[in-house]
C-alpha cells in the first residue's frame, strides 16, 4: 500500500514538473504573443475579469464625499480633458490613434457610459490604474478630489449640464 501512495506521489509531483516545463517551453518559443494587434489567448478576458474583480475588495461601498455640482463636474472635466480623454475618448468623438493601438483597447467612456457602476469602483480604477491594460495609476499625479471629480463626471456622463458637456467638446 505504501509504494503505492509513494508511486501516486511521484507520478504527481512529475506531471507539475512536466506542465511547468511545458508552459516554459511554450513561452520561450514565442507561443504568448505580446503585440497588441494579436488575438487574446484563450480564457485572458476570464481570468483577467476574475483578478480585477477579486481586487475591487469593498470598493463598491465607497461614495463620493462630494457634491456633484457643476463646478465639481466641470473640475472633472478639465481633469478628464487632461489626463483621460487621449485613451478614454470624449462626447461624440473618433477614439484617438493612441487608443487604437492600445490591446485591450480602452473604452470610449461617453460612447460606452459606465454611469451605472459603482462610483467606488471607478474610483478604485483611476486610483490603481488595470494592469496589462495600459491604465495607469493616478492616485500620485492627481488628488482625491480630481479623483473623485472624475469619477463623478463619468457618474453623470448622461446627464452632464450644458457648460460641462461643452468643456469636453473641442
Amino acid at each position: 500500500m505504501a509504494s503505492r501512495v509513494g508511486w501516486f506521489a511521484l507520478g504527481f509531483i512529475g506531471a507539475i514538473v512536466a506542465l511547468a516545463a511545458g508552459a516554459y517551453i511554450y513561452i520561450r518559443a514565442g507561443g504568448v504573443p505580446m503585440a497588441t494587434s494579436a488575438a487574446p489567448l484563450p480564457l485572458e478576458k476570464t481570468i483577467a475579469g476574475l483578478a480585477l474583480e477579486a481586487s475591487y475588495g469593498n470598493a463598491a461601498q465607497q461614495k463620493t464625499p462630494f457634491q456633484a455640482d457643476e463646478a465639481n463636474l466641470l473640475a472633472g472635466a478639465r481633469t478628464y480633458t487632461e489626463y483621460c480623454s487621449v485613451c478614454h475618448g470624449g462626447p461624440q468623438a473618433a477614439p484617438t490613434a493612441i487608443a487604437k493601438g492600445m490591446f485591450p483597447p480602452p473604452p470610449q467612456l461617453f460612447e460606452q457610459l459606465i454611469t451605472g457602476d459603482p462610483e467606488g469602483i471607478t474610483f478604485w480604477k483611476v486610483t490603481n490604474g488595470i494592469r496589462m491594460t495600459g491604465m495607469p495609476a493616478f492616485q500620485h499625479a492627481l488628488s482625491d478630489t480630481e479623483r473623485w471629480q472624475v469619477t463623478m463626471l463619468l457618474a453623470h456622463a448622461d446627464r452632464l449640464p450644458a457648460r460641462v458637456l461643452a468643456s469636453l467638446t473641442p
